[in-house]
């Protein structure tokens, strides 16, 4: 429920939303479990058509970084305990391993059958980043050999999973889908005379912001025109006099360039689809992302997506034909990537008619609804026994 673009707020969070909603659409009743990290909202508020958001508190109303929810897991299971009737749900479906490891619980305690989507692996950041966290790999392993299915959101993914839990039948793949928002009908007449580029995300080093911003240098040094918008980030990350970032490196990486790179903060999905419509292209140099909905809801939109070769972007994104793939963390490849886009526009008005068609196929939530609403549906009735406390 909390705008998109924020501190811990993103493409995880739009994603469970969206899955709700569609669920309900098909008749089920959804609830979704999360941290109270706004204490100006309500504990119990509904959306969607049968859904609704239930906060937990844990001790703590207030935000908190993921790196200290692990040590709230105990106080927040037991208060979910409280609140919900958890032995009266059909089926528990986690998102994250942190939400893994409560599924565990309740697997233990009431015999609920799990599913669950990780929607990003520490072996998979470790290998991107160089940053290991061996609780969280432990943590990863327990549960995706632990729960009764897994769904992974790309081909991609589901390697990796099946590497490196060693599980071979409970593995199922099932896109991402991508908001009604995204879905309008496109024309060239929304794209402007002077490329203007687009970026929307956090403002991490890890999503490849910095990478951006030196490949952007690169391209207007050969003398083109253009803008680069952000999108994104905390809203107290941007200065309200200025518009530019107040961290350190990102202000320094736009030094000299103040008047092509606007940052805008958190957007609205309707801003973001309206942005997206507006872009020669929507850039995505991310480190590693498991799937990557920037790029899917850009598809959507009519617009190409120049991304990082890695992770589930590799299936999001068909290179040469709804948009490009080029090396993480290398500016001048990037770069060769926008000015390739950028002087060629009937190749990118091809790769934006591809992308659409594509998008409205694959990125369907309709149809992604109805696949994971079989899957609960298979385990519900499934006849082998979970025994408590297995």
């Amino acid at each position: 429920m909390a705008k998109l673009g924020g501190k811990q707020s993103g493409g995880q969070n739009n994603y469970v939303r969206q899955l709700a909603e569609a669920l309900a659409k098909r008749g089920l009743c959804v609830d979704v479990a999360t941290h109270w990290n706004d204490p100006d909202t309500p504990q119990i508020e509904r959306f969607g058509d049968g859904c609704r958001v239930i906060r937990i508190a844990a001790g703590r109303k207030a935000f908190v970084p993921k790196s200290d929810m692990l040590n709230l897991l105990p106080a927040f299971y037991k208060e979910m305990k409280t609140t919900l009737d958890l032995g009266g749900y059909d089926v528990v479906h986690t998102h994250y391993w942190l939400s893994g490891l409560l599924g565990l619980m309740i697997r233990n305690d009431y015999g609920t059958r799990i599913v669950h989507t990780s929607h990003s692996l520490g072996i998979a950041k470790a290998k991107a980043t160089g940053t290991v966290e061996e609780e969280r790999l432990r943590a990863e392993k327990e549960i995706l050999g632990r729960v009764d299915r897994v769904i992974a959101t790309t081909p991609t993914e589901k390697d990796i999973i099946l590497d490196f839990a060693g599980m071979r039948s409970s593995v199922s793949v099932v896109s991402i889908g991508v908001d009604r928002s995204f879905e309008r009908a496109f024309t060239a007449a929304d794209k402007g005379e002077s490329p203007l580029f687009v970026y929307a995300g956090r403002f991490e080093q890890t999503k490849g912001i910095l990478t951006l911003l030196r490949a952007f240098r690169i391209f207007l040094r050969h003398g083109k025109d253009a803008r680069l918008i952000l999108a994104g980030g905390a809203e107290e990350d941007i200065d309200p006099k200025s518009g530019l970032p107040l961290k350190a490196r990102l202000r320094s990486a736009v030094a000299g360039m103040e008047d092509r790179v606007i940052f805008l903060g958190p957007l609205s999905q309707v801003e973001l689809a309206d942005l997206f419509c507006r872009a020669t292209a929507v850039i995505v140099p991310s480190y590693y992302e498991s799937f990557g909905m920037v790029a899917a809801e850009a598809q959507a939109c009519g617009t190409p997506v120049i991304a990082s070769e890695v992770g589930g972007l590799q299936d999001v994104v068909q290179d040469g034909r709804t948009g490009l793939l080029v090396s993480a963390k290398n500016p001048a490849e990037l770069s060769r990537g926008l000015r390739r886009i950028a002087g060629d526009p009937k190749f990118a008005e091809r790769l934006g008619r591809q992308a659409l068609k594509r998008a409205r196929k694959v990125f369907n939530w309709p149809a992604i609804a109805a696949d994971i609403h079989e899957i609960y549906e298979v385990l519900y009735r499934a006849e082998d026994p979970v025994f408590v406390g297995d």
